[in-house]
């Protein structure tokens, strides 16, 4: 049936404007499997206007309202809705009959199309194959001044001369450089957060959101991530968004006028999370203990979400579908994983899998330990619980592997033999070729300035990022030799040199880098474009051989290709004499030096390996 469009109807649609009326999610799309929708609506005003003890039409083919529900907070109502198969897109009418007939309130609704293309042009999701770069987008490239300052946000900083304040990236600078993240061979962009954060202070991050429904203006908006996102695919790249499920800033409406307090963890008082993730986990564990690390805050200024409210956890899981078919992104990484309701994690990525089979998603666990780690992924445990979180950020492989690895003397258990031993683990996990390896991003030192600044170990460190198993990922101007540690945090979030038009130095170009920048460059450029045509670095088995004074071996092959990398980590040049390794390197004889430019290797005589030098060998007949 269609609506009759009165004088009535006008007047109450006006009413409706007037008493600026939201709806989350904003919109919907026809032909989802996630077809039953929970509509959030919120009477945002001052008007005393109350939306409880109504009644609710919706009068359009294929749309079923199911219940509604009244909360708490009378500015509130919740509107279930089921949407058939064969219901058509299409803009209806959610009518709110108020008591007061004056105050009948009409908010019109939109259903689209389903975006084309999942699995092909996005939503692919990002595999071993994938090399992925890390971007904070205000610290990256200033390409549209005009959105520096946003009038009436809470933090009106603009200062480049300190890292506590915004600087000015955006979303048009990472998209000017796109050419220069392809030539590097990046195949995919993980940007930290990009919604809204309207904080009085240190929004730089994006890690505090006070809108899931708005892009951070300040980034260049709605229509300038689109673009970045299309360019991107255009591009070949992938592209992954940074979600955040546990808090959000303490500016946004869903805090600042809750629809009810059960929608938070309430403490008596103020309570911190102890960031203990063992108490998760732990067998002796004090229910008070396991309490605090979930349901406590990250910061005084993040309140913590209470997954366990059905309502949060469908906001949320609704906002994360919404996102990946609005923007059409590849994939999700997800912030502070350890510190969501591990249950409600799996629903919710349970609803991604069902909708984009492709997608991908890794949470960040900053832990210790692989048991650790591995708990909240998908693992080999016979446990009660099971995540089905398909792999983390890999700081194993980091804290306990290549960074002993070259910072340490070699020991029986220390220096590389922790990084032989942690990825002598992998056998926990289901499938350790998802785990993302690193050894920087946008919470801990730069590793250039952990290793006192050695460019040797430095590129072994990016040899062995480019050929172990696992995804790569490098934070954005490793590789020309960015530097700073973590006191306070933003000394590892500078701005790129060039990304801004005064910058007396523009290092995205080869004119504007050091001459040892640009060795850096080269050598990352030669190794991540030999990886993506490889097939042993980027499908292959691995297998590494037990340390022996320093020296460490591994290789990735196939049935076609075998790769063999050899680092030394010792202090002293070490003679390598292949025939050691006869079961990596097989029937094989030569070899070419992919990072020494091509240089064939005889592997029937031997090879002075310098302090700290890494050599990949592509294995020919």
């Amino acid at each position: 049936m269609k609506f009759i469009l009165t004088t009535t109807l006008i007047f109450a649609i006006t009413t409706c404007l007037a008493q600026a009326v939201s709806v989350y999610p904003t919109n919907w799309w026809v032909g989802m499997q996630y077809n039953k929708v929970q509509l959030l609506i919120h009477s945002n005003t001052n008007n005393n206007i109350m939306l409880n003890k109504t009644a609710v039409s919706i009068n359009y083919p294929g749309i079923k309202a199911l219940k509604v529900t009244s909360l708490p907070n009378r500015k509130y109502l919740i509107v279930d809705i089921s949407i058939a198969p064969n219901c058509k897109p299409g803009t209806f009418n959610i009518v709110v009959n108020n008591a007061n007939p004056a105050n009948k309130i009409v908010i019109p609704y939109q259903l689209k199309p389903r975006r084309q293309g999942n699995g092909t042009s996005f939503a692919q999701g990002i595999t071993n194959k994938d090399f992925m770069y890390l971007i904070m987008p205000d610290r990256f490239s200033n390409g549209d001044p005009t959105n520096d300052r946003i009038p009436g946000m809470l933090d009106q900083t603009l200062n480049r001369d300190t890292v506590f304040n915004r600087h000015g990236g955006d979303l048009k600078g990472i998209e000017n450089h796109l050419d220069y993240l392809k030539n590097l061979g990046v195949t995919a962009i993980w940007l930290t957060p990009v919604i809204e954060n309207n904080m009085p202070d240190r929004t730089e991050h994006g890690y505090a959101f006070t809108d899931h429904y708005t892009i951070e203006r300040r980034l260049g908006g709605e229509n300038a991530y689109q673009s970045l996102i299309d360019e991107s695919h255009k591009k070949g790249f992938k592209f992954l968004q940074d979600a955040v499920y546990n808090h959000i800033g303490s500016e946004h409406i869903l805090f600042k006028d809750k629809p009810a307090e059960d929608w938070f963890h309430v403490w008596p008082k103020y309570t911190n999370t102890n960031y203990k993730d063992q108490t998760i986990f732990d067998p002796y564990a004090t229910t008070a203990d396991k309490k605090v690390m979930t349901n406590g805050w990250f910061v005084p200024t993040m309140p913590d979400w209470n997954h366990d409210n059905i309502l949060v956890a469908n906001f949320l899981i609704q906002h994360a579908i919404w996102s990946v078919e609005n923007f059409g992104f590849d994939g999700w990484r997800i912030d502070t994983y350890s510190y969501n309701d591990l249950t409600f994690m799996n629903r919710c990525n349970q609803a991604l899998y069902n909708e984009y089979p492709k997608i991908t998603l890794f949470g960040e666990t900053w832990v210790h330990g692989v048991p650790n780690q591995s708990y909240f992924c998908q693992n080999n445990y016979n446990i009660p619980f099971k995540s089905n979180l398909q792999a983390t950020t890999d700081f194993q492989t980091l804290f306990y592997g290549i960074q002993p690895a070259l910072t340490q003397d070699f020991g029986w258990t220390d220096g590389v033999n922790k990084l032989y031993t942690t990825l002598a683990q992998d056998f926990v996990y289901k499938d350790p070729t998802r785990q993302v390896i690193f050894f920087d991003n946008h919470d801990i030192a730069r590793f250039y300035s952990v290793l006192d600044k050695n460019l040797t170990k430095y590129k072994s460190a990016w040899a062995w990022l480019l050929t172990c198993r696992g995804i790569p990922q490098a934070y954005y101007g490793s590789e020309i030799l960015m530097e700073g540690f973590t006191n306070p945090d933003g000394n590892v979030r500078k701005d790129f040199a060039g990304g801004w038009p005064n910058d007396p130095k523009n290092k995205f170009t080869p004119q504007g880098r050091s001459e040892q920048e640009n060795d850096m460059v080269n050598y990352i450029t030669t190794l991540a474009n030999f990886r993506k045509n490889s097939q042993a670095l980027t499908t292959g088995a691995f297998k590494q051989v037990t340390p022996v004074d320093g020296l460490y071996v591994y290789a990735r092959y196939t049935n076609n290709e075998t790769v063999l990398c050899v680092m030394n980590t010792s202090k002293t040049t070490k003679n390598i004499n292949f025939v050691d390794y006869q079961e990596l390197i097989k029937s094989y004889k030569t070899g070419l030096l992919i990072n020494g430019n091509n240089k064939p290797i005889n592997f029937s005589q031997n090879y002075a390996l310098g302090t700290y030098e890494t050599l990949v060998i592509q294995c020919k007949q």
